[in-house]
């Protein structure tokens, strides 16, 4: 087990995945880019800067780098490819975890060197953080990060709502019908409800609603065709 998290990105995916990870780490560090404003809630954090210009000689001298697991979170996808490249010409052998908002940049990372991708989208963002509270999403993305599964997160949108024959949401058995568990539903306005609360699961399920699952990769390709089309 990686002694040493190395988080790379100050934002709204920081603390969730740190409460979700530090059990699994004896230490954790937490890394802003240069230039960009760092909010009060450190959580206890002292932050540290780095910039995507970095030759990495202070991280190798801090720390035991074949220790380490590196988490590249930056927003903006591009210098998120970026880090994920610096970090893997680098540093041959260093699992890197790395988070993608579409197929392109998924493929990009890959490219890049990431070990793991952790999808979302823009939409799903909140969705994750949120999620992440709940001990079933807990134990989902633990098996994202450190088993190999084809476990994803997927965003779908209804384009065949005549499949469900005016079913709500809480009428449907996702996890024996279909071997997928549903988190949100967003409707046609993009408004999200998560599936725990009452609104969501009381929803009649309708064209241009849009599904954010967790499932094994063939059970979502195949939800996707009996429903519409993937947002990944």
């Amino acid at each position: 087990m990686h002694k040493i998290a190395l988080i790379f990105g100050h934002n709204d995916y920081t603390f969730e995945i740190e409460k979700n990870i530090k059990s699994h780490y004896k230490k954790i560090y937490i890394f802003n880019l240069d230039g960009q404003s760092v909010s009060k809630d450190s959580n206890g954090y002292e932050i540290e800067a780095f910039d995507l210009s970095e030759d990495w000689d202070e991280l190798r001298d801090s720390v035991n780098i074949d220790e380490c697991e590196a988490f590249c979170i930056l927003e903006d996808m591009s210098k998120n490819i970026f880090l994920t490249l610096s970090l893997r010409e680098t540093f041959k052998n260093l699992k890197i975890v790395a988070l993608s908002q579409d197929k392109e940049s998924t493929d990009k990372l890959i490219l890049a060197g990431a070990s793991k991708i952790l999808p979302t989208t823009q939409t799903t963002a909140n969705i994750i953080v949120e999620m992440l509270k709940k001990p079933m999403i807990t134990e989902v993305l633990h098996n994202i990060l450190y088993e190999k599964s084809n476990v994803k997160i997927a965003q779908i949108i209804v384009k065949n709502a005549q499949y469900f024959d005016g079913l709500f949401a809480s009428d449907i058995n996702w996890s024996k019908d279909y071997n997928i568990t549903l988190l949100s539903v967003i409707d046609e306005n993009g408004d999200t409800e998560f599936i725990y609360s009452a609104k969501a699961k009381h929803q009649q399920i309708k064209n241009g609603y849009q599904f954010v699952v967790v499932g094994f990769e063939r059970d979502i390709i195949e939800f996707e065709k009996l429903i519409g089309g993937a947002d990944e």
